[in-house]
């Protein structure tokens, strides 16, 4: 309980200080103007979608090899945290393509696989609520969550191996970042405070399933 309100705490104080550093400190974008400015929801969006899925491909792993129920309460918790900012990630990149490229949705190479994660995790969480044995649910959505982990990479590299609308990423790739420092800080500031935002979620949401299993055992 502790832990969760202490990670609380900080996420509210993490997305204060984005946004301060989003609409106070960081300059008007020149050639998107304000518009530019949906990044510093769009891009930690997507990390902590990329964070909770590996967490969840970490931790179905390690609930096959051990059979532990941390584990799959960790996955589970993981892949609902992962659906929710997925589909923030695909709604706030719309918003940010209409005026951008004209257009609110394309099904060019990057959109579509992250459109076809987003389906994946969500039968993963359909799948789990379709099996009432709590083992064999746990048991077949770690092999799901597996599997669709591995959408992650095809993501992350559809712009370099595909003709897209998206730039090649400015932070996540060799060499130093391609952006003013200014932006960069924002951006990073953003990014600490998602990823709080993400711990609380997942925290919380273990011990309400923590709670569940006792109550039913």
């Amino acid at each position: 309980m502790r832990m969760s309100r202490l990670l609380g705490s900080l996420a509210v104080a993490g997305l204060v200080a984005g946004i301060v550093m989003a609409f106070g400190v960081a300059p008007r974008e020149v050639t998107q103007g304000n518009v530019q400015r949906i990044m510093y929801l769009h891009v930690p969006s997507v990390w902590v979608a990329y964070l909770a899925f590996v967490v969840v491909f970490v931790a179905s792993i390690g609930y096959l090899a051990k059979r532990a129920d941390a584990a799959d309460w960790i996955a589970h918790a993981s892949a609902e945290v992962g659906v929710l900012f997925t589909a923030v990630t695909i709604a706030s990149g719309s918003i940010w393509g209409k005026p951008t490229w004209g257009t609110w949705w394309t099904w060019d190479a990057r959109l579509t696989s992250v459109a076809i994660l987003f389906v994946m995790y969500l039968g993963y969480l359909l799948l789990r609520g379709m099996i009432e044995d709590r083992e064999r649910a746990a048991r077949y959505s770690a092999v799901l969550g597996i599997i669709a982990a591995l959408d992650l990479p095809l993501i992350h590299f559809s712009v370099y191996w595909w003709r897209t609308l998206h730039l090649p990423p400015s932070i996540v790739k060799p060499g130093a970042a391609t952006m003013p420092p200014v932006i960069l800080a924002a951006l990073l500031v953003n990014f600490a405070a998602f990823t709080l935002l993400y711990a609380y979620f997942v925290v919380t949401r273990v011990r309400l399933l923590r709670r569940e299993a006792e109550a039913m055992a």
